[in-house]
């Protein structure tokens, strides 16, 4: 597999460093331990966001650094999470007196990496809450989680949440609305190929020319089954019966729909998908208010897309319609 690589040990860094340059407007990045920064701090008194985890799924997380979405983000290895002391240093460095929030997928590494890095922030005097992203409807207990995977629905919750915490929310406030989002909220995923970790140097696992995984994650692990290639119709009205039942989503609804790519989806195929999503939508009399289609969370080059859905509640629409400037999102500034 060919790739625009110099050294498998340097995939990431190098990555930073180009990513600073391209955006030193917005972020900063530190690299003794390595987390990124908003270039410019939150106002003193505001409640600081961070969340993180493997790299290999950019934009997330670093590219949703910025106003009105994370404080900092921290990188580990591909597809490995970071480490609690640059995740300690980063809750340190975006602390403004409010304490912070840790928005976490739920991958094991990531829980136990975080956890242990809020118990040292705590003990300089920083208070820190955990919401845990659980999105995933495809499987329970993957090789890597107990319980659901945390997928492309957590930018919703950085989205969100950050859009309070922006506004003055106090902690408290900022974690109920970034729970309510997971708990509102189903995603599921599938992918007409593999991708390859850098350091790997082969595929992450094996498909067939004319085979589907339904429900895979982000990493590469397993879904819930395996198919035959089928028009693009077929596959996602699966996929939406799946996230639609598990809620479940019922008529009268009010949603944001995410259609987001894996890394190696053309966005003319992602238009496709979100059509016939659409039509199943209006079908059962539920209300797109909201869409967004493109690379958000990807898997490397994965071939692939996923579907999320986010039933409304309260001000959440608010939230996300909120004025957001980062890397890779930006509206209303």
């Amino acid at each position: 597999m060919k790739k625009l690589i110099n050294d498998v040990h340097d995939v990431v860094n190098e990555s930073l460093e180009g990513f600073e340059l391209a955006h030193a407007d917005l972020v900063k990045v530190n690299f003794d331990p390595t987390y990124i920064v908003r270039a410019e701090p939150k106002a003193e008194g505001k409640v600081g966001i961070v969340s993180g985890g493997g790299s290999g799924h950019e934009p997330l997380h670093g590219g949703f650094v910025g106003y009105g979405m994370l404080d900092a983000a921290v990188p580990g290895a591909v597809f490995t999470s970071p480490t609690p002391d640059p995740i300690q240093e980063a809750t340190k460095a975006v602390d403004r007196g409010a304490g912070v929030l840790h928005i976490v997928k739920n991958y094991t590494g990531d829980v136990l990496n975080f956890e242990t890095a809020a118990e040292l922030a705590e003990m300089d005097d920083i208070e820190v809450k955990s919401v845990i992203v659980n999105d995933d409807v495809a499987v329970e207990d993957s090789l890597y989680t107990a319980g659901r995977r945390g997928v492309a629905g957590t930018m919703l919750v950085e989205k969100i949440a950050g859009a309070a915490a922006e506004r003055g929310d106090d902690l408290e406030t900022v974690t109920q609305i970034a729970q309510a989002v997971n708990n509102n909220m189903r995603s599921m995923g599938l992918a007409l190929g593999p991708c390859t970790v850098p350091h790997a140097g082969e595929p992450s696992f094996e498909l067939g020319d004319t085979e589907v995984e339904m429900g895979i994650g982000i990493h590469g692990e397993p879904g819930y089954r395996r198919t035959e290639m089928k028009p693009a119709d077929e596959l996602v009205t699966e996929l939406y019966a799946k996230v639609r039942e598990d809620l479940p989503f019922e008529t009268g609804d009010d949603v944001i729909v995410l259609v987001n790519g894996m890394g190696g989806t053309p966005l003319s195929e992602l238009y496709i998908v979100n059509r016939k999503v659409q039509e199943l939508l209006k079908a059962d009399e539920i209300n797109a208010v909201r869409t967004l289609v493109g690379n958000y969370v990807t898997s490397l080059e994965m071939p692939g897309a996923s579907l999320t859905l986010l039933r409304l509640q309260d001000d959440m629409l608010e939230l996300f319609d909120a004025p957001v400037n980062t890397p890779a999102y930006r509206k209303g500034m």
